[in-house]
């Protein structure tokens, strides 16, 4: 989708007749984008103060898709059960792979089952925040500098090689997310309920103290009338999307 929503109506293709058949099912206007095949995905939270030349990272986060690995015996089913964060998964993973949900993998072979980086859609999030460094932080002001007026926000990355990454080598931004960002390194799963509350008031007051240098520049807050008007156009539009990706996990 244009606008996406923790990995709504996301939708891997893989031959020109997955096109044709799937499109007719989005009532949302949609991207067609170029299938990036790095393995390895983080998102990296950062935010500039106007004024200043470097920004900051404040938060990194690792993704683990949702992967079985076949051991020569188990079922796909059987692998799955083993992790208490893939039972959720298991109604709408058998709707998706049906059958093949009963085959035997090799040992050693990995199956990626949901190829989208989403807390919603099974990836296990890990707090990776203590890469950030300079060379990373030089690397983050160089990309956010081209996007005019960007001082806050978690770009998510697809990557080959972490050193390659920071050289700004092999490694593709497949998507940039704004002010309703999360940081979502917050979902680690070591982390206490106390850590995520206290990560969020911090990112909530850099955010506040931004939006207050901005206006002092020039850029008015948005209205009441206008903020209730995004809340209630963005519940319509998730109604939408959670319509569109029903249909799709109908789709095998």
């Amino acid at each position: 989708p244009d606008i996406g929503m923790r990995g709504l109506a996301v939708k891997k293709l893989d031959c020109e007749a997955d096109l044709v058949r799937l499109l007719p099912l989005y009532t949302v206007d949609y991207l067609i984008q170029e299938f990036v095949p790095y393995e390895k995905e983080v998102g990296i939270f950062y935010y500039r103060v106007p004024g200043q030349e470097r920004g900051v990272i404040s938060g990194i986060v690792g993704k683990e898709l949702l992967t079985v690995t076949g051991d020569g015996q188990q079922t796909v089913r059987e692998l799955l059960r083993q992790d208490a964060r893939y039972l959720l998964h298991l109604g709408t993973l058998h709707k998706q792979y049906g059958e093949d949900l009963e085959r035997v993998p090799a040992r050693g072979e990995r199956k990626v089952l949901v190829p989208y980086g989403n807390h919603a859609r099974g990836a296990k999030f890990l707090d990776y925040s203590h890469l950030a460094d300079e060379d990373l932080a030089r690397r983050m002001d160089a990309i956010c500098r081209q996007v005019p007026e960007f001082y806050y926000g978690r770009l998510d990355i697809r990557y080959e090689r972490w050193d390659d990454l920071k050289k700004g080598e092999r490694f593709s931004i497949i998507e940039l997310n704004g002010a309703g960002s999360e940081p979502t390194h917050i979902y680690d799963p070591r982390h206490s309920l106390l850590f995520a509350w206290k990560e969020i008031i911090r990112h909530w007051r850099i955010l506040w103290q931004i939006s207050r240098l901005n206006r002092r520049r020039g850029f008015p807050y948005m209205s009441f009338s206008a903020g209730r008007t995004m809340f209630r156009q963005n519940r319509d539009y998730l109604k939408k999307l959670r319509g569109v990706d029903r249909a799709l996990i109908g789709e095998r």
